[in-house]
This record gives C-alpha cells, structure tokens and sequence, in this order.
C-alpha cells in the first residue's frame, strides 16, 4: 500500500451514516401503501437502481404514479428520519480531522437526493468541511458509469491513482477499482456481498477508525 493519497470520496449512505435500514423500510412502505406485493430481494435491487431507474422499477410492478411523484413520495418518506435519527457511522469526525491535518481534500459523490444529504451533514455540523457534495441526480450520472468517480475527482484536483473512494456497495468498488481509484471497501452491516466486495478493493476496512490509521501512518 504505498500510494499517496492527497484526496478522498465519500459515498453517505452506508459509508458515512447509517441509514440502509431505513431505505429499505421505505421500499417496502411505499409498495405497501400502494398494494404492490413486496418482492424478495428489494434492498439489493434498489442499491443499483438511480432514482429515475427505481421510478421505473415501482412501475413496472404495479404502482400507478409518474416518476417524479414516485421520487417525491420516497423523499417525504426517509426525509423526517434523515432530520432527525439517522445516525453517523463511528469515528466520522475524528477521520474528517486526520485528514484535514494531512491537508487531504475530501468530497462526499452520492446517488441520494440532494435535500437528505446536505439535512443530515448540517445536523451533524460536518457539512462546511467538505469541499463539495456531488449527486447523481444534479449531474445525471450513476456511481457505476465509468467517468462518475473521474468526474468527482477532477473536481477535487487529484488524479485517480491519489484519490481514495470509500463506499460500502459492490458495484460502486468495482467502478472505481478499474478506473484506477484507490478502492476502500466499508462494512455496513446491511451488505449481502461483503466478502466479494472486501476481495475487490485494494483496502477493507470495518471502522472508518481503520482508514484514519491508514492515512496517519503515511
């Protein structure tokens, strides 16, 4: 592990705060009161899925919505637990200070809608140390498209082989592993595919405390 890393991406969801649980739960409550059978699996389905692609994929199991109503619906319903009891994972504020003492540039590049990100970041009072907060949504481009992690990184001034992306999702790994990212997988005790995510990654880590010794070792 001899790279130098001079920046850093953040996925949120998973990554940065606990919140995989309540996505679930609003899967589930939105077909329900829609009376649309809950098919097995939802959770992974929806981790790939953009907000316009889950749209599709309410309807095309039943829900009788336009897409943007369908997105609405799902934002009112996790918004409230965003502002209120989501809870960041462990050692978040402590890592944010090991790197801004290494003077490492960090972002956070998510798939959630914009408004639950920048609710939780600010009740959390982190949200000012971020140089800027990327979303698929604003730059119509998923975590998995090939340019999204370059992109981001563009942004931040680093090339790839210096900038660490850390996120919990496989796919998300697999993206910036082969565009040349130094890829950390972090455990969230909602992954299915953790051990082939681990596998994938140039570095796993079950705490963000294991990412901060990382850096202070450099």
């Amino acid at each position: 592990m001899s790279r130098h890393i001079k920046g850093v991406i953040f996925d949120l969801d998973g990554t940065l705060i606990d919140s995989m649980k309540s996505w679930e739960n609003a899967d589930i409550r939105f077909l329900r009161e829609n009376n649309i059978p809950v098919p097995p699996g939802i959770s992974e389905v929806m981790k790939r899925l953009s907000m316009k692609e889950a749209a599709q994929y309410f309807i095309d199991l039943g829900v009788r919505m336009p897409h943007d109503r369908i997105t609405e619906r799902i934002e009112q319903m996790v918004y409230e637990e965003y502002s209120s009891s989501i809870s960041l994972k462990e050692y978040v504020t402590e890592l944010l200070d090991v790197l801004e003492e290494k003077n490492i540039r960090f972002c956070v590049a998510t798939a959630n809608y914009r408004s639950l990100t920048d609710v939780i970041l600010r009740r959390y009072d982190i949200y000012d140390r971020f140089s800027f907060i990327y979303t698929c949504a604003e730059n119509g481009i998923k975590k998995d498209d090939p340019s999204f992690f370059e992109n981001v990184s563009r942004l931040l001034g680093t090339s790839p082989e210096e900038t660490a992306v850390l996120d919990d999702s496989l796919h998300c790994i697999e993206s910036a592993h082969r565009s040349g990212f130094f890829s950390v997988a972090v455990y969230d005790s909602s992954s299915s595919d953790w051990e082939e995510t681990s596998r994938t990654a140039d570095l796993s880590i079950k705490s963000l405390q294991e990412f901060a010794e990382f850096i202070s070792e450099k």
